[in-house]
């Protein structure tokens, strides 16, 4: 059956936002350290199962078929929500995790086949939890990672959680490694991989209050050499608009701190000229720094 994978009406979508009437579709158990979901209980979504095969029969482009294919939709949101919620502690928004399980929701209702399988949920339910996963995968690395990393990653992730309940504590990398069958340093590898998912927030709060320090409060302070930086640029760009001679006196005085009497005899002229030309050049400076300090 050849279908088309597009958008539900803002009907269907709106339902997202409140809680479904019907009772969670599925139930949870613990795998691997990560909740995972079970079918629904038997029965529970048979009744629909009669309007898939009536969807197949319908042409496409016949509206008969779209008023069931958003029927199905709305009908099985509960069981995208459920298993959306699966995924509620990996730090993602849960309105992201839900709109994510609900394309998945719908990509299945699009490909399922009734005449193969065992029913729309037995196909429905791996699909949504696969597109879930493909989103932490794809989407949610802060940093551009190879897919292999990702990959370790989660292989570790898992290891970690099953030796931790077998020792009774957090496993060291040489056990991770020797229960995985990998060399130390490619554990270090995926370990570090961790730090592109999702690196740590400045303004995560270290307390409870609303008025506690920020994480970004105790890392780094305000470097007042940049004021400096500033200036020297500034006065770079001054200098560059005196006339030659008086640029040479302001460099003999202060960079090659000469007295105003061997500045006279470098340049050939007087004391008292040197002593004029190098107080309007300084003019001119202090002119240049005081106009390009902010008020």
């Amino acid at each position: 059956m050849t279908t088309s994978v597009t958008a539900p009406s803002a009907g269907v979508v709106g339902q997202l936002a409140g809680s479904p009437a019907r009772p969670d579709p599925t139930d949870a158990e613990s795998t691997a350290g990560e909740t995972e979901a079970r079918p629904a209980r038997h029965g529970e979504y048979d009744e629909y199962e009669p309007l898939f095969r009536q969807m197949q029969d319908i042409p496409a482009g016949d509206p008969r078929r779209e008023e069931l294919r958003e029927r199905l939709i709305a009908a099985h949101l509960p069981v995208a929500e459920h298993i959306a919620q699966v995924y509620r502690h990996r730090g993602e928004p849960s309105q992201d995790l839900r709109q994510v399980a609900t394309i998945g929701l719908i990509n299945a209702v699009d490909r399922y086949e009734p005449q193969y399988g065992r029913g729309f949920l037995p196909f429905a339910i791996p699909t949504i939890r696969g597109e879930l996963q493909r989103h932490f995968r794809d989407s949610t690395w802060t940093l551009r990672v190879p897919r292999r990393l990702k990959e370790l990653r989660q292989t570790l992730n898992e290891a970690t959680t099953e030796l931790t309940e077998l020792l009774g504590r957090s496993p060291r990398p040489s056990e991770l490694a020797e229960h995985l069958g990998l060399s130390t340093e490619e554990v270090y590898e995926g370990l570090s991989a961790s730090a592109a998912y999702r690196p740590e927030s400045l303004n995560r709060s270290l307390g409870q209050g609303d008025t506690d320090t920020e994480l970004g409060e105790l890392i780094g302070d305000a470097d007042h050499e940049f004021t400096t930086v500033e200036n020297h640029a500034v006065l770079r760009r001054a200098l560059s608009q005196l006339a030659p001679r008086e640029q040479r006196i302001v460099a003999l005085r202060f960079f090659h701190d000469m007295t105003q009497s061997q500045i006279a005899q470098a340049v050939g002229v007087s004391q008292m000229h040197v002593s004029r030309l190098l107080a309007a050049s300084l003019a001119r400076l202090r002119a240049a720094l005081t106009e390009h300090q902010p008020s």
